[in-house]
């Protein structure tokens, strides 16, 4: 039996999580997509079971890894999972997934991230065996109205083709890799070179106070660096 796909468009917030974390729907339910195909609730509900049993998610490829027959014929680097599902579950309006991008210090990891990000990775794409599905017998109703599912991948895509699934959030933060960012973020809220550099070694503690007005200031400081360490939304 072939293998299907399904694409859905997702939006994104950054919160102040973990980075490259992210979460949305890849499906919704009772909704027509471009193809004419409609998921029902339930279509997922075996298929999940089966993963919770083995202990085991869906991999997530980039663009399918070139298994849906939009691109070339995918290199083997391509079936390389970019990120790893953490939980996928269907509730009232579809397959709700959260998921995490991973080796985010390579160059691929960091594209990917900044293409989520500024919205252009934008897409969300499920990889299926059609179980149970009928077809419609009205001009009105939708070219297949599809009840269960074995689902083999879900993947962040390019192009998106059904604008009702979206992701809730992209999930943003400092990598600690990344130092000389974190020092930049103490000198801007006003530490000097040797004071960011002692932070970052051995944390705020490391800091000697001169008195109590510079105990404040140095609080208000430090407070004005987590700011913008982890902005609120």
């Amino acid at each position: 039996m072939n293998t299907e796909f399904k694409v859905s468009s997702f939006e994104f917030k950054t919160t102040d999580s973990a980075l490259g974390a992210f979460e949305g729907y890849g499906s919704v339910f009772s909704n027509e997509d471009y193809d004419g195909d409609m998921m029902m609730p339930g279509a997922f509900t075996k298929t999940l079971a089966d993963y919770k049993t083995r202990g085991k998610m869906p991999k997530m490829l980039l663009n399918h890894g070139g298994l849906g027959g939009f691109f070339s014929a995918p290199a083997p680097e391509d079936l390389i999972p970019v990120g790893k599902w953490i939980s996928m579950s269907e509730d009232a309006h579809g397959l709700q997934c959260k998921g995490q991008l991973i080796n985010l210090d390579t160059e691929t990891g960091k594209r990917l991230y900044g293409a989520m990000k500024e919205g252009q990775l934008d897409g969300l794409s499920i990889g299926y065996r059609m179980k149970d599905f009928t077809r419609g017998a009205k001009e009105n109703e939708p070219r297949r109205t599809i009840k269960a599912v074995d689902l083999i991948e879900v993947s962040p895509v390019t192009f998106p083709a059904n604008t009702a699934a979206t992701i809730t959030a992209v999930k943003s933060g400092t990598s600690p890799r990344d130092i000389r960012f974190l020092e930049a973020v103490l000198r801007d809220a006003g530490l000097s070179r040797t004071e960011a550099k002692a932070v970052l070694a051995g944390g705020f503690k490391s800091l000697a106070l001169r008195d109590a007005e510079a105990d404040q200031d140095l609080v208000a400081l430090l407070n004005r660096a987590a700011a913008a360490i982890h902005p609120s939304n």
